[in-house]
């Protein structure tokens, strides 16, 4: 897990920007740095590292081991330059040092991310007569790339942005996972040099760089509470590789469009594998699926932890580890992180102990304090380099901290079951809706009964839900409206300002929630999952740790969602296979557990009852920062909430978050 930064220029330009834009993300690899400056034709590039490293460096015969310090880029050029911070996961010698180069020194790779299965890879590029310096999966991925060229992506399985140069075609590559665990941006500079990075604030050291307001994108946020859902990002023009796509830029000529693009390629695309066999089948494939890849994902010569809500994901993988390290005979406790609260209806503690109580495991837990949190704002808004829509966001940041605090450098996290079994209670409109597409009246009936029974909904909340799946968009709007849910115009926003036309975007999906299985692939690929990686990437990486997702396996999403939707939702029961599956491994009263929090903050709470005032300032604020975007209407929201004349919502944070983004990053608004 790293960080990387690199430019093409189609003319030699001064190389120090690259200095800059991997200093900026030390936090993402502090135990090693290098750099690589190519100029011009395709001599051997220019090797540079830390000062302090070099006699270490020199010592090796490595082949891509820095020979000058860093600052050798204040007085060089470059037609490219990469630059890399290494958080060291696997094999912690130096010869997983990056820009790593292969055996003939044509290829050159910077890389973020995990292989998780690159020791069979390994061996099969062994068998063809690879030889390797390393233990890394960086060099495994170069020798692939070599050996199968851009089909290699394809047999990768694990998490990764990457760029690798071809010293010999004048070729960049860059690819980005399956699911987008790992971030990619592009930016072509002012002067039409293209910039690449992990994170958008590495743009802010390249000579050029001013922050633009992206209006639709802004819209989105602030109305929706949506980001990461489109190749666009907040910032105008720069752009993210989507997940399972990757980009080819020839060196000697690049030209984006008007907008800032760059032509990419869809390299994946998200396929169900259809299930013909028996639910009690599925349910047993799925647990050794799941379990497979909570082994492999273990895999790391640095110390693993887990977190821990007490919820079925994060409970399912603790419990399987605590198997796992069984069978192999492992006398270490894993160690787990959680976030519990002081108020009652917000705090998991008790379902965390149910799992604590159950196999043997070394506990950690963290408060988050309301005192800290805007104390803490600025940092995390940098961190997360865009808005963000709860301050579920602050809780994670906490137990992330507390990980790296007691030395754990790769914590598993259950990102991504929710999507892929129905978890949210969201799902029962395209459930509801698609009985009643089918005429199974008597199914229907059957299934709105047992949500009554089960999670309290009204036979009206029901109607509701199917309404929102089936109703024609305008009205679904006025309804949503009345109910003081994110619809398209909301008041407190000046439309007019932004110069954008009210819409719903998860509406132009077109059949995003027509039925459970397409409600999954959109959530997986461009609306809840995104989001939710974006902040766990963020955060983890804030605090050098990697954090890693064992639900995003790609065999088992493939898996999932190729199943029959009611065997992920059925008579009101959630992630239906999954609780099936882990009976014997989870402790029954998680398993029969059907209310849904996660790593929360009392967020409602504290708005509305704990320091009103200090959030109304911070409201106000931010509408005097947003420019006008922001009206006084969101004060007046804010304070309907307080007095019972509206329902609590998430809106009053995303404009604070808004807020202190654009004074953050000194966000302009472009008239329009």
């Amino acid at each position: 897990m790293c960080g990387v930064s690199g430019f093409v220029s189609t003319n030699p330009r001064p190389a120090f920007p690259i200095l800059g834009m991997t200093d900026i993300i030390r936090h993402r690899g502090p135990d090693d740095e290098g750099f690589a400056l190519f100029n011009n034709g395709r001599q051997a590039p220019l090797l540079l590292g830390n000062g302090d490293y070099i006699a270490r460096y020199s010592r090796s015969s490595l082949p891509y081991a820095p020979s000058a310090s860093k600052v050798e880029a204040l007085t060089n050029s470059a037609t490219v330059a990469l630059g890399h911070r290494r958080l060291a996961i696997v094999d912690l010698s130096i010869a997983g040092h990056q820009p790593m180069c292969g055996a003939d020194e044509r290829y050159w790779i910077v890389f973020n991310g995990e292989i998780y299965n690159h020791e069979a890879l390994r061996h099969d590029l062994e068998d063809v007569g690879y030889q390797f310096r390393s233990g890394s999966d960086t060099e495994v991925i170069l020798a692939a790339y070599v050996h199968w060229g851009r089909d290699c992506l394809s047999r990768l399985n694990g998490m990764w942005a990457f760029a690798i140069f071809d010293v010999q075609n004048q070729e960049l590559f860059l690819s980005r996972d399956r699911f987008g665990i790992k971030p990619l941006y592009y930016w072509v500079a002012p002067d039409g040099t293209f910039c690449f990075a992990s994170e958008i604030k590495q743009f802010t050291q390249f000579p050029g760089w001013a922050a633009h307001l992206n209006a639709e994108r802004a819209y989105d946020f602030l109305a929706w509470g949506l980001t990461d859902h489109t190749d666009e990002t907040l910032f105008s023009q720069v752009y993210q590789l989507r997940p399972g796509h990757l980009m080819v830029l020839n060196v000697g000529g690049f030209v984006p469009d008007k907008t800032g693009r760059l032509p990419v390629t869809r390299w994946y695309e998200l396929r169900p594998r259809e299930f013909a066999g028996s639910y009690e089948q599925a349910a047993a494939e799925f647990k050794e699926r799941l379990t497979n890849s909570v082994g492999l994902e273990l895999h790391a010569d640095v110390p693993v932890g887990s977190c821990l809500s007490g919820g079925l994901d994060s409970s399912s993988i603790v419990c399987i580890i605590n198997g796992l390290l069984k069978t192999q005979g492992t006398v270490d406790l894993q160690r787990t992180f959680s976030a519990v609260s002081d108020v009652a209806r917000f705090d998991e503690s008790n379902w965390i102990s149910a799992v604590v109580d159950a196999v043997q495991v070394r506990d950690y837990y963290v408060e988050p304090p309301l005192d800290h949190l805007f104390d803490e704002i600025t940092s995390i808004t940098w961190h997360q380099d865009e808005p963000f829509g709860s301050t579920s966001v602050y809780a994670q940041w906490n137990v992330f901290r507390l990980a790296a605090e007691n030395d754990v450098k790769v914590m598993l996290d259950g990102q991504g079951a929710d999507e892929q079994l129905a978890g949210y209670h969201g799902y029962f409109g395209p459930r509801f809706a698609g009985l009643l597409r089918s005429g199974r009246l008597r199914e229907l009936w059957k299934e709105m009964q047992a949500v009554k029974s089960l999670h309290g909904y009204s036979e009206l909340r029901s109607l509701m839900y199917i309404g929102n799946v089936m109703l024609p968009h305008r009205i679904k709007q006025r309804l949503r409206a009345l109910n003081n849910r994110n619809h398209d115009s909301p008041s407190w926003l000046d439309i007019q300002k932004l110069g954008v036309s009210p819409s719903d975007p998860l509406h132009q999906l077109g059949n995003y929630s027509t039925n459970i299985r397409s409600m999954s692939a959109a959530q997986l690929t461009a609306t809840n999952l995104q989001m939710l990686l974006h902040w766990e990437d963020r955060d983890s990486m804030a605090h050098s740790i990697e954090a890693r997702v064992p639900f995003l396996d790609h065999e088992l999403v493939e898996f999932v969602l190729g199943l029959p939707d009611e065997f992920k939702l059925h008579r009101a029961v959630t992630k239906r296979v999954q609780r099936t599956a882990m009976s014997g491994i989870l402790p029954d009263r998680i398993r029969d557990r059907f209310d849904k929090m996660g790593f929360v903050t009392p967020e409602e709470t504290w708005m509305l009852e704990r320091a009103p005032e200090i959030f109304r300032q911070r409201l106000q604020t931010a509408v005097e920062t947003s420019r006008g975007i922001l009206n006084s209407n969101a004060v007046e929201l804010f304070d309907n909430m307080l007095t019972g004349k509206a329902k609590f919502s998430f809106a009053p944070w995303r404009m604070i978050s808004f807020g202190e983004w654009m004074r953050s990053f000194q966000v302009e608004v472009t008239p329009r």
